[in-house]
């Protein structure tokens, strides 16, 4: 297991993640617990990207339940269809969201949240976690942000 990770700083963004990726398998690589799985990944998110808030939902029941996270205190039940979370558990894709204020029926865990990518992650078909990770600047995400989180979900599949 990695003890720290390594990222240069003066590298564009899809190269940070090209560096990250490998890091976080090599964290995730033979633990068999979800929790510290899904911890370590977000905890390596947020020193890497510099991202202001990173952590997953569960779906539980009816609900997206809060997860391992970093960053400020957080909303801790979302229903289906509800704020962007809730939309892509619904919809079973990517939400690239530049304004949260502009997204209808955003919820606002925290008004220092302006822009938000959130990624669903599948069981047996269907929604089990989502990855929320949400910036304090307007339109921080964008389609490189979704390509590897993307992948990153992938790798969260498994372990599932």
């Amino acid at each position: 297991m990695a003890e720290s990770l390594y990222i240069p700083n003066t590298v564009s963004k899809a190269e940070k993640y090209e560096a990250l990726l490998p890091q976080i398998e090599g964290l995730i690589m033979g633990e068999p617990d979800v929790v510290a799985n899904l911890s370590n990944i977000a905890a390596a998110l947020r020193q890497a990207m510099g991202f202001f808030w990173v952590g997953f939902y569960i779906v539980k029941q009816e609900e997206l339940v809060l997860g391992p996270f970093q960053g400020p205190i957080a909303c801790t039940r979302i229903r289906k269809g509800k704020g962007v979370c809730g939309t892509a558990w619904s919809e079973g894709k990517t939400q690239l969201v530049p304004d949260v204020d502009a997204f209808p029926g955003h919820i606002a865990c925290s008004s220092d949240s302006k822009s938000e990518i959130v990624v669903p992650g599948f069981k047996n078909g269907e929604v089990a976690i989502v990855l929320d990770v949400d910036s304090d600047q307007l339109a921080d995400f964008d389609e490189t942000d979704q390509e590897y989180l993307e992948q990153l979900m992938r790798s969260i599949e498994k372990f599932l």
